[in-house]
């Protein structure tokens, strides 16, 4: 796994993400702790994040969820990531091409009455993420489509949550964190104090912004914040479609994370469940 750690430090920094602040931190911490500020963008050879081997199960065609009493359960666990290669949960990620090819598996599916989303993740990459919204959005109505948490959907989580019929939280969830956060790293201080000079040579004056080697200029952060701007509205105005909310309120609520009936109070979610009860309810719904 050390070899990866280069590369998803790459996919961390510079650029935007939906992921809890707290959920950041712990990574960035745990990478500079691994490799050291020096090794954290030395990447070597260029390689996708997520292209890892994969297991037997994973390559069979059968299908990679679960289902229970004609509901497809569909695992959404850790840091969601764009492409990830694979149909489940890897290395404490998930793939939004995974999550994409399961759901469409399953509304396909003409066993499965109905589709749960089994979500304990603090989010992950923007890109993929709201595509992935949208797609799980317009497939309402042929079949009930459930978020059950287990116990979190904060940021990009919450938006995949956001695009179901219904989103149950326990009372220890957590729902929210409606926002982006983009962390530039700039190392040329700790380049210069050990005597490494990095000479760029560019051509086009914004060709530069952002790199770690250089300290962030007024008009890259100006930038880069509204690129985060942008994102950020998208996020916001997916989840006020997504939950029937006015953009307003979403962007009220400041990217803030709600416990258990808190969530259900701020409009993010529709019943305060832990997960077994969540799912009865679902069962019994579909026998009415």
């Amino acid at each position: 796994m050390h070899h990866r750690f280069p590369h998803l430090a790459q996919r961390m920094f510079n650029v935007p993400l939906a992921l809890h602040p707290a959920k950041a931190e712990i990574v960035m911490a745990a990478l500079a702790d691994r490799l050291g500020i020096a090794h954290l963008f030395n990447a070597g050879a260029p390689v996708a994040l997520g292209n890892f081997e994969m297991d037997e199960d994973d390559r069979a065609e059968d299908r990679a969820y679960l289902v229970q009493n004609g509901v497809a359960i569909i695992p959404v666990e850790g840091c969601l990531v764009q492409k990830l290669g694979s149909l489940r949960p890897y290395s404490g990620m998930t793939g939004y091409d995974g999550i994409r090819y399961n759901f469409l598996d399953a509304w396909n599916d003409d066993d499965v009455k109905a589709i749960v989303l089994d979500i304990d993740s603090p989010g992950g990459e923007v890109a993929g993420c709201f595509d992935l919204a949208d797609t799980i959005f317009r497939a309402r109505g042929r079949k009930p489509i459930w978020a059950m948490l287990n116990e979190n959907a904060f940021s990009a989580a919450y938006a995949i949550a956001s695009a179901c019929d219904q989103i149950s939280v326990p009372r220890t969830g957590g729902t929210g964190s409606i926002g982006v956060i983009s962390m530039i790293a700039d190392i040329s201080k700790a380049l210069s104090e050990g005597g490494i000079t990095v000479n760029i040579i560019q051509f086009g004056a914004r060709k530069a912004d952002g790199s770690e080697v250089l300290p962030l200029s007024t008009e890259a952060r100006a930038r880069f914040q509204a690129d985060v701007n942008t994102i950020g509205q998208l996020f916001v105005n997916t989840v006020a479609r997504n939950r029937k909310l006015k953009a307003s309120a979403v962007a009220a609520q400041q990217a803030t994370t709600y416990l258990g009936q808190d969530g259900l109070r701020a409009g993010l979610a529709d019943m305060v469940a832990a997960p077994d009860a969540a799912f009865r309810a679902l069962l019994k719904s579909l026998k009415t």
